[in-house]
This record gives structure tokens, sequence and C-alpha cells, in this order.
């Protein structure tokens, strides 16, 4: 089943519907289920318009931007951190010390 978007508009539209005709009928006019439309009351009772406001479609970019860059810095430092223990091994075995700061 595919999942309607609702925009502000619509969301505030079917609010106020259902108070005039009543919250089944609103819901049934919208094809709304019960269970959204509560969440929905829910929502705008606390925190007003900003409540309702759709915000999945820029967060989920940013996040994703966000985590593939973290994916990436995390390759180069694990790429780097083998770099690294390769040179210490290499230095232990030329100078036969156990710890290459010391040279």
């Amino acid at each position: 089943m595919k999942y309607k978007k609702w925009t502000l508009e619509q969301k505030l539209e079917i609010l106020s519907v259902s108070e005039e005709i009543g919250i089944v009928e609103a819901c049934r006019k919208y094809s709304v289920s019960t269970g959204t439309f509560y969440s929905w009351k829910k929502k705008f009772e606390h925190k007003g318009e900003a409540g309702l406001k759709v915000t999945y479609d820029t967060k989920s970019k940013e996040l994703k931007a966000a985590e593939e860059e973290n994916r990436v810095l995390r390759k180069l430092l694990s790429d780097r951190e083998i770099e690294l223990e390769v040179q210490r091994e290499l230095l232990k075995k030329k100078f036969g010390t156990s710890d290459p700061r010391k040279i």
C-alpha cells in the first residue's frame, strides 16, 4: 500500500472540517485513518502548525549527505591507521626495537 504525503494545508483543512462534520465523517471524506487524524490533532494541540509541518524530505537529504560524509571520513581514517601500523611493523623489523617512537 502506498502512503499519501499530506501537506500542511491539507492537514489543517481536515482538522477544521472535522470540527464541523465530525471526526469519523472527515476521515472518511479525505480517506485518512483515525489513528493518523488523532496523531495530527495531538501534534497540532501541542506545537501548533509547527507540529504538522512536513520535515522528512529535507531532513532525510541532509541526513543522507552527513552519513555519506561520515562513511568516507571513517574509510580515510581506517586507511591511515593501516598505513601507520604497517610503517610501525617495518620499523620494528628494520631496527629491532619494540617502540618505533624511540628512534
